[in-house]
């Protein structure tokens, strides 16, 4: 959650901040009345508690003067009654307060570069080159067709439309890409864990899902349960509500899991083949660092993403994304973008964002600086989403016949 405290003191600063990430700007007015009317709140329940201190102090005085305490005593009561609706009240300001916060992305970082949408994203750089074909390169659908990898219609009658089956080699690709992964990043220092496909909705609080985002997400009927949409949730929360010690600090996990997202904004987007689907799975690396280390953990993180890509063969760049089109809970992002020869562009493969201490304040992860605890930082990032890996291994290996190779660093899991 972003930083109240400093909005309220900055708040035209804060204000210029959010703009440039769409915020709209009825929003930050109504934040600026509520921390007006916070503010009113508590300034009445303090007079009242000040002045039942005054009475209080008083009794002592009434008695060793030997006067009558009955109206007093009246008036201590009757305050009592006022500052317990006082109190109330204050409760709820700070909760209308809390509400509207919760729905507030975080700031970007001033090295952001400005702009509305992924049109204005920054590439930094390629790597590798993209191969250069003899015959046209067939789309990730057709080659499925010609090898029997992906089931499509099966998918849609198991399920509903956007879930496919994975058939015979395919789906020991998406095993071995699994394990690849998972190897590469334990190899890095990530500490690999095998989490719940289920959160609590105060877990997904935590990182920013809720409330903004539950239309995207699946809720379980009956039950303060959700199907995560990335192990970022239960990896991040791993500490929700801890105090960790600095020596530990950076805490490097990764975790293998489907992710399951409604895709609710995304209506006719990426409706054939499997670029965009309910049911996907992503090996995600998640970091808690110090607040001082945390560039130096969303630097190995990128470069880490960007080696599984590079040992796979698979041509991509770079891209810093823009103000506009950061994500909720990103301070900074970086997306690794591989190319695709069928569709002839480059598709998001990993998206690797540093979300300061906005995470970490909402899910109270800290860490004991001397005798003071300190929100730390928190990142996540994919390495990688493995169906789109999948899907680049297959346009890209791909020969004339439609058959398709196998990438040498893959060859030992398959």
């Amino acid at each position: 959650m972003i930083d109240l405290k400093y909005i309220e003191k900055n708040f035209d600063e804060a204000a210029a901040k959010l703009k440039k990430k769409g915020v709209d700007p009825q929003t930050l007015e109504k934040l600026k009345t509520l921390f007006g009317q916070l503010k009113e709140a508590n300034s009445a329940l303090e007079a009242a508690q000040a002045e039942q201190n005054s009475m209080s102090k008083l009794f002592g005085q009434y008695k060793r003067e030997g006067k009558d305490i009955g109206e007093l005593k009246a008036k201590v009561d009757a305050n009592k009654e006022r500052i317990a609706q006082l109190q109330e009240n204050a409760r709820k300001a700070e909760a209308a307060l809390y509400e509207v916060a919760l729905a507030i992305p975080n700031f970007p970082d001033d090295s952001v570069p400005e702009g509305k949408d992924e049109e204005d994203n920054v590439e930094l750089r390629k790597v590798l080159e993209p191969r250069v074909f003899d015959f046209e390169p067939l789309e990730h659908w057709a080659l499925a067709e010609k090898n029997g990898w992906i089931d499509f219609e099966r998918g849609v009658k198991l399920a509903k439309s956007r879930f496919s089956v994975l058939r015979g080699d395919a789906a020991r690709l998406e095993r071995a890409l699994i394990n690849f992964f998972l190897d590469t990043n334990r190899e890095k220092g990530f500490e690999e864990l095998c989490v719940p496909f289920m959160n609590n909705a105060q877990m997904l609080q935590g990182t920013g899902q809720l409330p903004k985002f539950e239309d995207d997400l699946f809720k379980i009927e009956g039950e303060d349960l959700y199907l995560i949409p990335t192990a970022e949730v239960p990896l991040t929360n791993m500490y929700n509500d801890e105090i960790l010690p600095e020596s530990e600090l950076p805490v490097l996990m990764t975790g293998y899991t489907p992710c399951f997202r409604k895709e609710a904004g995304s209506a006719g987007r990426d409706t054939r083949g499997m670029i965009r689907q309910h049911q996907f799975d992503k090996v995600e690396m998640v970091a808690i660092a110090h607040p001082d280390r945390s560039d130096d953990v969303f630097e190995m993180m990128v470069q880490n993403a960007s080696d599984i890509l590079t040992a796979l063969g698979l041509p991509h760049r770079v891209v810093e994304l823009c103000t506009g089109d950061l994500g909720f809970s990103a301070a900074r992002t970086i997306d690794l973008e591989v190319w695709l020869p069928g569709q002839n562009k480059y598709r998001e493969i990993s998206s690797i964002s540093n979300t300061r201490d906005f995470q970490a304040r909402r899910a109270k992860i800290r860490f004991k600086d001397g005798k003071k605890n300190k929100l730390v930082h928190t990142l996540n990032g994919s390495a990688l989403a493995v169906g789109r890996t999948l899907i680049a291994i297959m346009e890209n290996y791909q020969n004339e016949d439609g058959s398709i190779e196998i990438p040498e660093v893959l060859k030992k899991y398959m």
